[in-house]
């Protein structure tokens, strides 16, 4: 069902990712999982093909109104009832520079709101100043940044080399997300650590807490 979920929202068919994802949740699927199996993906191939230059602005604007209507009205709210109560650690996080997407970093966010950590977000087409700035300014525990064109990943080296030029590297964790981002990617910048989806980040935000 969720794969039917991701083929609805890829082609731009509102109506029928809102009737899926309802499906899904009458099913018994949880929210969450619909969100990283259902919509992420489909906003995933969205973005190929915008790459691909089979889709444009407008159907990328498109593709990310459907996502929202869907996540706010019907996931959202199921997801931020687990909220846990306590503060666990405090997260700037931001979609690099040139980059407008934010599906994944939002989900991130919530997820990492859910489990207790305090998130400040930086939104979209972040510059490297911008993130070396809330790093001076709200010294948080972890910097996360999400990336989903090939293209502007390379931005993430960009912001780990502004942080060492500003004296800031050894002050903060990063983490880095996204769907061309991997693992070697991320040893290769020199970030701390990577996550696949939002429930990695929040595994693995907790562990570079407990590491420092």
């Amino acid at each position: 069902m969720l794969p039917r979920v991701s083929s609805a929202l890829a082609e731009l068919d509102a109506e029928s990712t809102r009737l899926l994802v309802e499906e899904a949740l009458k099913a018994g699927c949880d929210a969450l999982e619909v969100a990283e199996r259902g919509l992420r993906p489909g906003m995933e191939e969205v973005g190929k093909r915008f790459e691909r230059g089979e889709y444009f602005l407008p159907e990328l604007m498109v593709a990310a109104d459907i996502f929202n209507s869907v996540m706010h009205s019907l996931l959202l709210p199921l997801i931020e009832g687990r909220r846990s109560g306590s503060r666990t650690g405090r997260v700037v996080i931001g979609t690099v520079r040139g980059d407008i997407h934010d599906i994944g970093k939002n989900l991130v966010a919530v997820m990492l709101r859910v489990n207790g950590f305090e998130v400040v977000d930086l939104g979209v087409d972040v510059p490297p100043e911008k993130f070396v700035e809330a790093v001076r300014t709200y010294k948080p525990d972890i910097l996360g940044m999400s990336a989903l064109l090939t293209t502007t990943m390379l931005e993430m080296k960009n912001v780990i080399d502004a942080l060492k030029s500003a004296g800031l590297r050894d002050k903060v964790r990063v983490i880095v997300g996204g769907a061309p981002v991997t693992e070697e990617y991320a040893r290769e910048v020199g970030a701390d650590a990577y996550a696949r989806d939002a429930v990695e980040a929040v595994e693995k935000c907790r562990k570079l807490l407990e590491g420092r």
